[in-house]
């Protein structure tokens, strides 16, 4: 099968889904199928490449930042997007187009079926959906009602890769809400490996408001723990929390953005002792999923997707609670066989429920049955 993926985001760039997305793609390569990847440029990333035996087009669309894009980025990639796949399809013609976003990649991809008669699947993950945070996409969900509804009625399926959010996905009017399944995200276990454990307590993402970094850093400042704090990402708010930072007595380091698969990265997930990821909205969190596969005892948020994906392998708590953050931490560190427990539970759900060969086995299935 000729697979043609549309993303705005694709390794190196972007946030959680950005990695989640190549390694689908390298399931899709290892039965094989042919994928070829539509995305945006950004600053020197070569315009095409071969990555893994995935072939890449990246467009130029004035995206400025490596973890993050915006509304005006948008229209220059389906306007880019448009001109190029008007000439690169009648010499390459796709037999299925597997789109992630439904804004505005599902708009590229409604278009695609339109003039090619192209069927089409769209994974949704997260901001993209109306409804689930106000962070992204905002200017661009007031005006999608009508067209997210002819998106999704004209698909041949939506994933929503948490409960959470194929409940939000329900939400639209006027859809058919049979198109919409739940399939979780997948995580590679022989890459994210746990290690002898340090005294470190990781937190990574986009650094924004509602992951809750501030609160994580709230809950060590005024006391000495046995740990350090280390957070990785990039963000709008990365000066306020590095300030913050500097009244903590509990040492904090800062690595900004690391690619989810450097050395650096994975050395990180395998040490650290403790993963805190206590966000205000999640939809199916492949950080968690890290974090679970390397042997964390995690700590996150009773709400949208975080519970679903830990299951009992975590500690779930109410955002913002710094109380409850500082009181779950002084736990582990009064008793460590607690994180040797949940580091265990969680190796072993990650093996269960996420394990990339099964996932990527009931994306192939879907596409087939639904091959024209």
């Amino acid at each position: 099968m000729r697979i043609l993926i549309l993303s705005i985001e694709y390794p190196p760039m972007g946030g959680g889904a950005s990695p989640l997305i190549h390694e689908l793609n390298k399931q899709f390569i290892a039965r094989g199928h042919q994928v070829t990847v539509v995305t945006m440029a950004h600053r020197d990333l070569p315009a095409q490449e071969i990555m893994d035996g995935v072939e890449i087009y990246r467009l130029k669309c004035f995206r400025a930042h490596t973890h993050i894009s915006y509304f005006w980025e948008h229209i220059a990639f389906i306007l880019a997007a448009t001109r190029f796949l008007k000439s690169y399809l009648p010499r390459h013609p796709a037999n299925f187009c597997f789109t992630h976003f439904l804004v505005p990649t599902g708009i590229l991809a409604r278009w695609l079926h339109a003039s090619y008669n192209i069927p089409y699947v769209i994974t949704a993950h997260g901001s993209d959906v109306p409804g689930y945070n106000p962070d992204r996409f905002y200017f661009i969900h007031r005006f999608t009602p009508r067209i997210l509804r002819s998106i999704i009625n004209h698909s041949k399926n939506i994933i929503a890769p948490s409960r959470f959010l194929k409940t939000l996905i329900h939400d639209i009017s006027g859809i058919d809400n049979q198109k919409v399944i739940h399939i979780p995200n997948g995580i590679d276990t022989d890459v994210y490996l746990p290690g002898p454990k340090k005294p470190i307590i990781l937190s990574t993402g986009r650094l924004l408001p509602r992951k809750g970094f501030q609160y994580l850093i709230e809950a060590v400042s005024d006391e000495a723990f046995p740990f350090e704090v280390h957070i990785c990402g990039d963000g709008p708010i990365m000066k306020e929390l590095q300030e913050k930072a500097k009244k903590s007595v509990t040492p904090i380091v800062f690595h900004g953005w690391i690619d989810n698969k450097s050395e650096k990265y994975r050395t990180l997930l395998s040490e650290a002792a403790i993963f805190s990821l206590v966000s205000a909205k999640e939809n199916a969190s492949i950080s968690l999923l890290e974090a679970l596969a390397a042997g964390c005892a995690v700590i996150t948020s009773d709400v949208s997707g975080c519970p679903e994906s830990v299951g009992d392998a975590g500690i779930c708590i109410t955002p913002a609670d710094v109380h409850a953050l500082k009181s779950h931490l002084r736990n582990f560190a009064e008793n460590p066989e607690l994180i040797t427990q949940f580091s265990q539970l969680g190796r072993e759900r990650a093996i269960r429920e996420f394990s990339w060969p099964s996932i990527a086995e009931r994306y192939l299935a879907l596409m087939s049955k639904n091959d024209h």
